[in-house]
């Protein structure tokens, strides 16, 4: 079967249910009985200021971080291998071609890989726009080409969830656009997790939006933007959406 980039996963993406999560950093609290639902095949987009604990709290459901609570799937499967990761940094191999870091992960878990792996590589890589770039090394491609290649490496691994720490805040804003319209489209039908410091970013892409913030932190309410994703920049009503965000995030807090 050739496979689709961007084509919704089979079964439906699992929603991702956080329950009573507390974390601790030497002898201090940084949150807890946190609780959350991450829908099924939807993209939850989480706000707030620097340090309340957005990228802690990504790292607890990823199984990177200690703490306490309950990370569960609603379909009542483990979580263990159905996650895939993409951060701020790309983390390519410089000494590795652009379609070795794609199937990385293959090779790292001991996989023999073979044509079909490579076929499904270059489909992604032409997803992205970097098809002719595959022989490249990541120090002949630009900051944005290097997250297109890392968002390649991130779906290669076909996971029903998707954990995204800030993967776009170190690109200049068109390319920052252009990477939220891709990521949009190919992570359609999968759930989603993404922390970021923009607002206008949670707002194209989000589904649901949650804020972190206060001491301690609590989770707000979900806001629920109108329309598909990824949502017009100049939507009035995700403008005006907007500067309320701005507003409440500058009052630490969302009403």
């Amino acid at each position: 079967m050739t496979y689709v980039p961007g084509s919704p996963v089979a079964p439906p993406a699992p929603a991702i249910h956080v329950t009573g999560a507390a974390i601790g950093f030497g002898g201090r609290l940084l949150f807890s009985g946190l609780n959350m639902v991450a829908p099924g095949g939807r993209t939850t987009c989480l706000l707030g200021p620097s340090g309340v604990g957005k990228s802690s709290l990504l790292r607890l459901i990823a199984g990177l971080l200690s703490g306490s609570g309950r990370i569960s799937a609603d379909d009542g499967q483990p979580l263990t291998g159905r996650l895939a990761w993409m951060g701020q940094q790309d983390l390519l191999l410089p000494w590795a071609t652009i379609l070795d870091n794609v199937i990385l992960g293959s090779k790292l878990r001991g996989e023999k890989v073979g044509l079909a792996h490579r076929d499904r590589a270059m489909a992604l890589l032409d997803a992205v726009g970097l098809m002719d770039r595959a022989t490249c090394r990541p120090d002949a491609l630009s900051g944005g080409m290097r997250q297109r290649a890392a968002l390649a490496r991130t779906l290669f691994e076909d996971r029903p969830v998707v954990l995204m720490d800030e993967p776009f805040s170190a690109l200049d804003a068109i390319t920052r656009l252009d990477m939220q319209d891709l990521a949009a489209r190919l992570l359609t039908g999968r759930t989603v997790i993404m922390v970021t410091h923009d607002p206008l970013e949670a707002l194209r892409l989000g589904h649901e939006i949650r804020v972190l913030s206060g001491s301690p932190p609590h989770l707000s309410a979900p806001l629920t933007p109108d329309g598909e994703t990824p949502r017009p920049t100049d939507q009035p009503g995700l403008l005006v959406q907007q500067g309320k965000l701005l507003h409440h995030l500058r009052q630490g807090g969302v009403a």
